[in-house]
């Protein structure tokens, strides 16, 4: 592997002559993409790290990229918070793609030190995804790049690289049957939660979540950020989604495996509180999460008018919660996985559920997705998923989601002792909060779903059971 090159944001206009007009017709187009619906006015490089010389046969860079765009003019969930994300890219460069890597191209370079060459999204190119590997595998340093790993957990050379061609918030690569390196998109300051909780639950002895065995870090102007983790690979596994829907188009219940989940997911929380400090909820801090809930939905319903006649009974929702706490009752918070759903679940061949995917909701700042938080937050996002899966399928099923919540439900509360349908409140006001998350995302990405979440607000506004 090539001595490594770092180019601080001040020392890389002429790299970034060749590249800023391809990425700004480029990076709009991927599904990892935050600040999709406003103009991409500009990028600036933060770091570039030469893997493999350009002069070669293959060049490889490994770039941090700050992307300028105006302010989004309603900001709300699902919306890049502010201006100037900053995205991790791992681009190939070659004087002519091969076929087999037309699918990856990002454009041909006209100006700039590049010019005469065609860059492309490098992931999809088995050499340059073993450059990463091989990297974590010796625990190498290049430039501001560490690559770390666990000294326990072996990693073979010459494993052969195959990048998930699935629609993803950040983008992934699955080496033999044994490992698969996620490489996070949008790139923040600090603890990631994504490698924070993996390795919190390892300590613990978990085993529904897959202990990390390396990860990729940089360091810039002082500051810690994580860039990708390496996890072993569950070969075989399906993940939640794909399995709930087969068995809806099969007309079969998922009962038994929304059983088997729930106790998976109570397991998680289980090791989370013992390896983690919890926190108890009053009604200061209740009335600060009541204050946010309903700020959101302020904000939802100025974006997506449909919302504007629930608004009422929903706030209902959220104000029956600030109720329970300023008569005295109190709950216990402590960390979650924060984006939990059956896309982020898999089983194995064996019927074993493991949850994956502990970065939370990437639209959310850092530093709260870091914040203890009560678990049935984790919980309603799950029976929001059940609900997503049973409107996916033609025919419906009836009952089918009813049943999974209950039964997911019920095994939650074998293994934790509690049963979250005892706390109803609570569970209204975080599915309540989902619900509208979910219908301002929808109205932006998807207007074809957005009928799915209006059933769940309807049904949530006027409080009645499923």
């Amino acid at each position: 592997m090539s001595e490594a090159v770092i180019r601080p944001a001040t020392a890389g206009p002429g790299l970034l002559a060749s590249l800023d007009p391809l990425l700004r017709e480029w990076l709009p187009r991927q599904r990892w993409f935050a600040g999709k619906g406003r103009p991409v006015t500009g990028c600036s490089l933060v770091a570039a790290t030469e893997l493999l010389p350009v002069g070669g046969k293959l060049g490889l860079y490994h770039l941090l990229v700050q992307v300028h765009q105006p302010p989004t003019p309603i900001p709300g969930p699902g919306t890049a918070p502010v201006p100037g994300d900053c995205y991790q890219l791992l681009l190939g460069v070659r004087e002519a793609l091969p076929p087999r890597l037309a699918p990856a191209l990002i454009g041909h370079v006209t100006e700039g030190p590049l010019t005469g060459h065609t860059v492309y999204e490098a992931l999809y190119d088995p050499r340059p995804a073993e450059v990463l590997l091989e990297a974590l595998r010796t625990q190498a340093r290049i430039g501001g790049l560490r690559f770390e790993r666990d000294p326990h957990q072996e990693i073979r050379p010459g494993l052969v690289s195959r990048a998930v061609t699935a629609e993803q918030s950040n983008s992934s690569v699955i080496y033999g049957d044994t490992f698969i390196l996620k490489l996070l998109r949008r790139i923040v300051a600090g603890v990631n939660p994504d490698l924070e909780l993996p390795l919190a639950l390892a300590r613990e002895g978990c085993p529904r979540v897959p202990a990390p065995t390396a990860w990729l870090e940089a360091e810039l102007a002082g500051q810690s950020y994580i860039l990708g983790v390496l996890q072993p690979y569950v070969q075989g596994a399906t993940d939640g989604w794909e399995l709930a829907l087969h068995e809806l188009a099969k007309g079969e219940d998922f009962d038994t495996d929304a059983r088997a989940l729930g106790r998976a997911t109570a397991e998680v929380h289980t090791a989370l509180a013992r390896a983690l400090p919890t926190v108890t909820l009053g009604h200061t801090q209740l009335r600060s999460t009541v204050d946010g809930m309903i700020g959101r939905l302020d904000l939802a319903a100025q974006a997506v008018p449909a919302l504007r006649p629930y608004v009422p009974g929903l706030r209902s929702a959220f104000e029956a919660l600030a109720d329970l706490a300023a008569e005295g009752q109190t709950w216990t918070a402590q960390r979650i996985h924060g984006d939990l759903h059956l896309g982020q679940c898999l089983r194995s061949p064996t019927g074993e559920w493991s949850l994956i995917d502990f970065e939370g909701e990437p639209a959310r700042p850092l530093a709260e997705r870091r914040m203890p938080q009560p678990t049935v937050r984790d919980i309603a996002g799950m029976l929001r998923s059940f609900d997503y899966a049973a409107h996916s399928v033609r025919p419906s099923v009836p009952g089918w989601a009813e049943h999974c919540r209950a039964a997911y439900c019920s095994g939650y509360a074998e293994i934790s002792g509690r049963d979250p349908r005892t706390d109803p409140v609570l569970l209204r006001a975080h599915e309540t909060d989902k619900a509208v998350y979910e219908v301002v995302y929808e109205a932006r990405h998807r207007p074809d779903w957005l009928p799915v979440p209006l059933s769940a607000i309807r049904r949530l506004a006027s409080n009645r059971p499923t």
